[in-house]
């Protein structure tokens, strides 16, 4: 039995009923009669509660419950959230700075939420919600990524929310004084709102004394644990499902707010209740992403081989520490922090920061698009100012192929990698030697043309383990368990079509299954690119169980030898004979023959190490000098992603990926006022990238196996935002360079690139 898969482009059979209207999202699934919510949020940044009278919506038309921190409180919950703390330089602990699901006593953010309305219809939620009497005494508001200022949390008195590092800052400032050249750069990573197409919900109700959410996350047993701590339950006592997930990008990889008070208001009136985000409502309340300011320091020495690399970054938290945002900015960071190069010693240190902004926490990517961005863009200025070119100065860096397997500064081993092949391929793809060429047709035109590289790799995260269980029907069908939670990506294909290249399963008859803590004991859900090759090794393994147990059957009902029966990816045969069984055949075999134990079986597989996908991208953009206006008019990639089980998917991760990291580059950009007010919370206001605003990607692949996990795979969902990123914004910092512009941060607006041109030189 080969291990690998088919590497086949098969089409998306999940897509027939997304494109047909047939999805079944958290909105839809709702059970009928259930009572709508309607969450009353803060309008002032900062302040103290004075008031909250709710008499008079308790009594308006319709409504069923009114919730407060107050009230939570006599129903004997808590309501803390929370919150991964890292350590800080001293070994201390972060200070715990309490999140509540209703703000108690403060508010922080505009958005957090006050109070929750449950009532017959929507529209009487909102109406009571406007009835509630809430009064704030304004306090002065913290926005800037500094410490200090007006103090947030009485437990962060400078509004420090950790100081933490890696590596030893003395040996760091020994390699500064020894090396031929120290260059410096300040480097900015913009926030970001996430805006996935299906904003959050969920619904809640009472199934037979169990209590039963519905939410459109990444996983349900994270949600599980935390519901049955906060409301006081056994996790015998809860069902969490996610249905159809209309994008999630690590913003729905955590709890909420609204889940836990749509949970505790089903118990506390015994029906169902259902709350649904609108799209600003999203952008004032869902996690962003981002946000952070680092210093990058690179030492090198005569031969421009880069000897020590130092960041200092402060990361903006937001008003709280969100479920994993203070490791995102840190450990994960970490893990990638040297790139493919060969860097013996380096240091990083993170502040994170809170401000009266609404949380920050994973977006696409989680920490590695930030660590990467951070080396990529330092590594082009660095290229400039030593007046070396950045291809070469990247390849001279490289992590050369006999050193692997590899540990770098921060103590992550990389099992394989060949970014010199990469690189190769890279300038042949993108026709590197006729760039010239372009540019000077753009300057004809009157715009600068400018070519952006960016050299990555990242780390899959997560849970090592994942288990399958495959159920074998008397029709005919095939029923596949899973742990992960597809939000778009094609887990339904993928792993259907790697069950069936090793088995000779028919593909459309396999159904997988996924989402249902009543259904799936245990699963690590989805988030840091692991899920087809988490789960996939499960289903690897399952196979190699499941084979072994149908030889012995098989041997032991045809009275032969169990090693006269083989298997050859499609059918079992017998040694001697012409008697032939595919597992639908073995299958219906055992059902006749009693042998239930073969028809349901289930195996988990935990991975010894992570596998890390890397490639290069270069990006070409033209800008007109006189408006400002850029534009990215080519893209072209080289990904090593190991084994592809499914090229097809693969490339679409990779376009959806590229195109949220262009987008940040060229338009996200999330402001607030002086006071502490979203000033971008609607699509008016908030860049999104069209398809007008992307060119053709011209997508390829090389193949380094993984030695990681038995498939050779290295995981792809997050790698095209990672390498996106750096590749446009290095681009638009060349069209601009030949202006005199010496330093350009994310987003390349026109008016942000106009001022950068005008203020040149």
């Amino acid at each position: 039995m080969e291990k690998f898969g088919k590497s086949q482009s098969v089409l998306r059979q999940e897509d027939d009923r997304f494109l047909t209207g047939r999805g079944q999202y958290v909105d839809d699934k709702a059970p009928q009669g259930a009572l709508h919510g309607y969450v009353l949020r803060s309008s002032y940044a900062h302040g103290v509660i004075t008031a909250l009278d709710t008499q008079e919506a308790e009594e308006a038309d319709g409504v069923h419950l009114l919730l407060t921190a107050e009230r939570l409180e006599k129903a004997g919950l808590s309501g803390k959230m929370e919150a991964s703390l890292v350590k800080n330089q001293d070994g201390q602990l972060a200070s715990n700075t309490d999140r509540f699901l209703l703000a108690k006593d403060k508010v922080r953010f505009v958005g957090e939420p006050v109070a929750m309305v449950f009532a017959d219809t929507f529209a009487q939620a909102r109406v009571a919600a406007d009835m509630i009497g809430f009064e704030v005494d304004d306090l002065p508001v913290h926005l800037a990524l500094q410490p200090g200022g007006p103090v947030l949390h009485d437990a962060a008195p400078t509004n420090v929310a950790f100081d933490w590092a890696l590596g030893d800052s003395a040996q760091m400032e020994a390699v500064k004084a020894k090396a031929a050249h120290v260059v410096s750069f300040e480097i900015s990573d913009n926030r970001i709102i996430c805006n996935s197409m299906e904003p959050r919900g969920c619904w809640a109700d009472i199934e037979d004394g169990r209590l039963h959410l519905c939410v459109n996350g990444q996983g349900v047993w994270s949600q599980k644990a935390q519901l049955a701590k906060m409301l006081g339950l056994s996790e015998s006592e809860i069902r969490v499902t996610n249905p159809d997930v209309g994008g999630g990008f690590g913003m729905k990889a955590m709890a909420y707010p609204e889940y836990f008070l749509a949970a505790q208001a089903a118990r506390m009136l015994n029906r169902p209740v259902r709350w649904m985000s609108d799209r600003s409502e999203a952008m004032l309340s869902d996690n962003g992403g981002r946000d952070l300011t680092s210093t990058a320091t690179l030492a090198l020495d005569a031969d421009h081989k880069i000897i020590g690399y130092q960041v200092q970054t402060l990361a903006n938290m937001g008003a709280y520490s969100s479920q994993f945002a203070q490791p995102i900015q840190t450990q994960l960071f970490s893990k990638v922090l040297t790139g493919l190069y060969d860097i013996e010693l380096a240091h990083l240190q993170v502040t994170g920061i809170y401000t009266n902004t609404t949380q920050v926490d994973a977006y696409r990517g989680a920490g590695r698009p930030e660590a990467i961005y951070v080396l990529e863009r330092a590594m082009d200025y660095a290229a400039r100012e030593l007046g070396v070119d950045a291809w070469e100065f990247r390849r001279r860096n490289f992590i050369a192929q006999e050193k692997f397997p590899y540990k770098t500064a921060s103590q992550v081993r990389y099992d394989v990698g060949d970014f010199g092949l990469v690189l190769d391929r890279l300038a042949q793809e993108a026709e590197l030697e006729s760039f010239a060429a372009r540019r000077a047709t753009s300057a004809k035109k009157g715009l600068l043309r400018g070519l952006g590289l960016c050299c990555y790799i990242e780390s899959i995260l997560g849970n090592p383990t994942e288990t399958s269980r495959v159920v074998f029907h008397a029709d005919g069908h095939v029923d596949l368990y899973v742990g992960t939670q597809s939000g778009g990506q094609g887990h339904e294909t993928v792993y259907a079509q790697y069950l069936a290249d090793q088995t000779g399963l028919p593909a459309d008859q396999i159904c997988v299954i996924q989402g249902d803590s009543d259904l799936i004991p245990t699963g690590g859900g989805t988030g840091g690119s692991r899920s087809a090759t988490v789960q996939n090794s499960a289903t690897l393994a399952l196979v190699t169980v499941m084979t072994q147990a149908y030889k012995l059957f098989l041997a032991e009902y045809h009275e032969v030898d169990s090693a006269d029966v083989g298997f050859d990816d499609e059918v079992f045969r017998i040694a001697g004979s012409n008697v032939v069984f595919s597992w639908l055949d073995a299958a219906k075999l055992a059902r006749e023959a009693g042998q239930s134990a073969l028809l349901d079986v289930t195996q988990s597989a935990t991975l010894d190490d992570l596998s890390f996908p890397n490639g290069a991208h270069v990006a070409e953009v033209e800008v007109d000098p006189q408006t400002g206006h850029s534009q990215v008019v080519r893209y072209v990639i080289v990904d090593d992603f190991g084994y592809l089980l499914n090229p097809m998917l693969v490339e679409g991760q990779v376009h959806g990926g590229v195109v949220q990291g262009l987008g940040q580059a060229m338009m996200e950009h999330v402001v607030y006022d002086d006071n502490g007010q979203l000033l971008t919370a609607s699509f008016m206001d908030y860049g999104m990238p069209r398809a007008a605003d992307v060119p053709m990607f011209d997508f390829n692949s090389v193949v380094v196996p993984s030695t990681a996990n038995p498939i050779g795979m290295k995981g792809c969902g997050e790698a095209g935002t990672i390498g996106s990123m750096a590749a446009v914004s290095n681009a638009v910092m060349d069209a601009l360079a030949s202006k005199g512009v010496t330093r350009a941060d994310m987003p390349f607006t026109p008016h942000r690139v106009w001022n950068m041109l005008q203020n040149a030189g």
